[in-house]
């Protein structure tokens, strides 16, 4: 594999074995850069080592709660990324210490290191929000562009889709089990989901030094979908048919309040309140582009992907179904 020369040798990568991560972590090896995944059980990150050469990726101990473990974890490397973020809380990994404290924490490590931070935020991101993960993600872009400036870059995408999502699972493994499928809030809210590999391809450009510092790029995908829409995507890979129940936001917050009490909650009271806005690329960001195509990465549509991995939903796999239409039973 060619090394490249007057660029950034080695990239921590905070959260690197995650459901992004993993994919940054192929992008930034298949460029040649040796890759340090910063995290919590550096025993459960094994599944990387096949994603470079022997050696290139290696895995280290390291806690946003705790400044110390960030600055150790950054010590030495040439560049870094945050990639941590969670959905819903769970003893002490809340909204505030992971998204907001460790962000800061590992900027500030950054900048005692003179080093570069690319930070993964989202869409919707606000630090007046009424999201708790929204302000916290509006916070954490705060404290990142005022601690490194121009060192700084910001990714905020949509909903991401890929082989190990939880969005089009979670309704596709629902779908297998319920006569419908809920449509919360009437199932209006517009997503603009984003092919996992262009996110990673993304940040994979941004230590490349294709992208300009000091700024918030917003990625979305080539489509406007609602959430209804997104829903019958599903039952059309998935070759389903099911009754759709409109959810008002009353009842969703109350079983929000229900569900979040379980260990892994398919629904808690703050994901009913982000779904309340839309979460798609603003206008300001497409006119100065600063999304995925004005870097020059030709966003991937959502039914260009779904069936390579919604096939095993499906009540015959990969295998046609004789009891559903001829266009239901697309290859995989």
């Amino acid at each position: 594999m060619t090394e490249k020369t007057n660029l950034p040798k080695v990239v921590t990568v905070f959260g690197g074995s995650g459901f992004v991560g993993r994919h940054v972590v192929r992008a930034l090896a298949r460029r040649g850069y040796r890759v340090r995944v910063a995290v919590r059980r550096p025993d459960l990150a094994f599944h990387l080592q096949p994603l470079g050469d022997v050696g290139q990726i290696a895995a280290v101990q390291a806690n946003l709660r705790h400044r110390w473990s960030v600055e150790r974890a950054v010590e030495g490397a040439d560049a870094v990324f945050n990639l941590v973020g969670i959905l819903h809380e769970s003893g002490r990994q809340s909204f505030a210490a992971v998204q907001e404290f460790g962000a800061r924490a590992v900027a500030e490590a950054c900048a005692k290191a003179d080093l570069p931070l690319v930070h993964m935020s989202a869409l919707g991101a606000d630090p007046d929000g009424e999201s708790e993960y929204a302000r916290t993600k509006g916070c954490a872009e705060e404290a990142v562009l005022s601690t490194l400036g121009e060192k700084a870059i910001v990714m905020r995408p949509s909903v991401i889709f890929g082989p190990e999502d939880d969005f089009f699972n979670k309704f596709a493994n629902m779908a297998r089990f319920s006569p419908f499928l809920p449509l919360i809030g009437g199932g209006k809210t517009k997503f603009q989901p984003v092919y996992v590999g262009d996110v990673a391809e993304a940040f994979a450009r941004a230590v490349d030094g294709d992208l300009v510092g000091g700024n918030v790029y917003e990625l979305g995908g080539p489509e406007v979908l609602s959430f209804r829409q997104c829903m019958e995507e599903v039952l059309k890979v998935t070759q389903r048919r099911r009754f759709f129940v409109n959810i008002p936001w009353w009842a969703a917050r109350l079983q929000g309040r229900i569900l979040g009490l379980l260990p892994k909650p398919p629904l808690t009271v703050d994901q009913v309140t982000l779904l309340k806005s839309d979460n798609v690329v603003s206008p300001e960001a497409e006119q100065e582009g600063r999304t995925l195509g004005g870097i020059g990465i030709r966003g991937t549509t959502v039914d260009a992907i779904l069936p390579a991995y919604l096939w095993r939903f499906r009540e015959t796999g990969q295998f046609p179904n004789p009891n559903v239409p001829t266009e239901m039973n697309g290859t995989v």
